[in-house]
């Protein structure tokens, strides 16, 4: 009861604390109508998954009635409710576990309203705008392809004896990571994590195997092609040629041998101190899949997703934001395919799989309040140097200091629009007025560094934290459902991150830049 009364008080004195900042602030709704639009439109507005393909869409078909560039006007304490939201992540699960696990949903859609109701408020339009933007343009196809994923691959089970020596965990995680390049982080994360956990469910110690297949399978091993990761694929969109990411390859693979050979010592070592006995099941089963034509429908979420960005059918009016045709087309695919999916699959193999809706239905639940919390954070950013980041954005002149900023911020915000606030930043400083379709191949190439820190920081460094990329915490949940103790989001960052990923990018900054 204690417990639930602390998280209530927290709860609510963070909600008085913002709307009393928001409602003394000095500017007032009007002053936004003065705002130099072309900043905010410059930029997509691309969820954790680079979805958004509409490059400015609002501004050619506003019709007239551009919407203001509120980063340049809004404060940094409107960032609050965000801060709050991921304090209410890593705190409440803690401190009343109970509370938490009844009401996350709840206590998530108290923060998104204790942003979203000050802000209307004081940006009446303007930022109902904004609100709507991100629900339509990013959270809705980043659910949907989320829940595409969780579904088919939930559909593939692999039967047969596989037990988790640390040369077999090392190996799915080595598999996973090549994998990810081609189908994507969330999708080889989904498709492998079942398995990983079935194999050692007769280990003790599982912890800091779900974090380093985080690491590897759902961020790092997403470097290689546009389809592995969203920043990528933004730069993509931009122009960066498919292949180029290639050039990443050294960063890449300097970054996962260091990994992989750290966890294969890990899971030795743990394997022998806990006395872990192979458990003798009789004969040995060969290894076979079922449901392999899911991956029928995997290969066309694959497709669809790249199909997006390659097809330029216009653009359609949706509650006032404009998406283009063949997002929404992407969408109704996804969902399509899900179903499919679900009709051809049959649930006595999904629940051999373990398979349930769970992780999903948190997912969305606690995204829908950072998505909507992030707003201001992102408004800001996209505002570059007329924002309140400029002292950040200003000091970013050598390549290791756009590897890190881009990390950090990568790995507590969406790291598509941080990859392209730095792109832009680059193009910026290197190739003033130059059109985008003469300087980015110049930035591919005479200033190729600067691009590979950028790529490599909102890439890598998304595996910081849970929320630095879509498929952490849908393995988090996954893995926490399955029985294993996951750290909490501070422990995460603290006990694992700080002490294995930070040395691991000083190794790469101090040889690549």
């Amino acid at each position: 009861m204690k417990s639930n009364m602390l998280a209530l008080v927290m709860m609510l004195v963070g909600f008085f604390i913002f709307s009393a900042a928001v409602f003394a602030g000095d500017i007032a709704p009007e002053q936004t109508h003065n705002g130099d639009q072309a900043a905010l439109e410059q930029a997509l507005h691309p969820s954790d998954l680079g979805l958004q393909t509409d490059h400015g869409a609002d501004a050619a078909h506003s019709g007239g009635h551009g919407h203001p560039d509120l980063g340049k006007v809004l404060p940094l304490y409107a960032c609050i409710p965000f801060a709050c939201m991921l304090l209410s992540i890593a705190l409440l699960p803690l401190v009343a576990g109970t509370f938490w696990h009844h009401h996350f949903g709840k206590i998530s859609a108290f923060w998104a309203a204790t942003l979203a109701i000050p802000f209307i408020v004081v940006y009446k339009g303007d930022a109902v705008y904004e609100i709507l933007h991100i629900i339509l343009a990013d959270y809705v196809p980043f659910i949907i392809l989320l829940w595409a994923l969780f579904t088919v691959s939930g559909g593939i089970l692999l039967r047969g004896t596989l037990r988790g020596t640390p040369v077999v965990n090392t190996g799915i995680i080595l598999l996973g990571t090549i994998l990810a390049s081609w189908m994507g982080t969330t999708g080889a994360a989904m498709l492998l994590i079942r398995p990983f956990l079935r194999a050692n469910d007769f280990r003790k110690n599982r912890t800091f195997m779900v974090v380093f297949f985080i690491f590897l399978v759902a961020n790092i091993g997403g470097s290689l092609t546009p389809l592995g990761d969203p920043p990528l694929f933004l730069g993509f969109l931009h122009g960066v040629s498919f292949f180029w990411t290639l050039k990443i390859l050294p960063h890449m693979l300097l970054s996962s041998g260091v990994l992989l050979v750290i966890y294969f010592l890990l899971d030795t070592w743990f394997f022998k101190k806990e006395g872990a006995v192979v458990p003798d099941d009789g004969e040995k089963k060969p290894l076979r899949l079922v449901g392999t034509y899911n991956f029928i429908f995997l290969g066309g979420i694959v497709g669809a997703v790249l199909m997006s960005g390659i097809l330029d059918l216009g653009y359609v009016n949706t509650f006032g934001v404009h998406r283009a045709i063949q997002d929404w087309m992407r969408d109704i695919s996804l969902i399509l395919l899900g179903g499919l999916s679900l009709w051809a699959t049959p649930w006595a193999l999904r629940e051999e799989n373990e398979f349930s809706w769970f992780p999903i239905i948190e997912v969305a639940y606690l995204f829908i309040g950072i998505f909507i919390t992030m707003i201001p954070c992102l408004l800001l950013l996209k505002a570059g140097p007329d924002g309140a980041f400029a002292f950040l954005i200003a000091a970013v002149k050598e390549p290791f200091h756009y590897f890190w900023v881009t990390g950090v911020l990568s790995a507590f915000l969406d790291n598509a629009p941080t990859y392209l606030t730095f792109f832009n930043t680059a193009l910026g400083s290197f190739y003033a007025g130059m059109p985008e379709s003469a300087s980015v191949p110049l930035l591919m190439t005479d200033k190729m560094i600067y691009l590979q820190a950028i790529s490599t920081g909102a890439v890598f460094f998304g595996a910081v934290s849970y929320i630095g990329n879509a498929p952490n915490f849908m393995v988090r949940s996954i893995a926490a459902e399955s029985g294993t103790i996951m750290p909490s989001f501070f422990g995460y960052i603290l006990k694992y991150s700080l002490v294995f990923l930070i040395p691991t990018f000083v190794v790469v900054t101090l040889i690549f830049f």
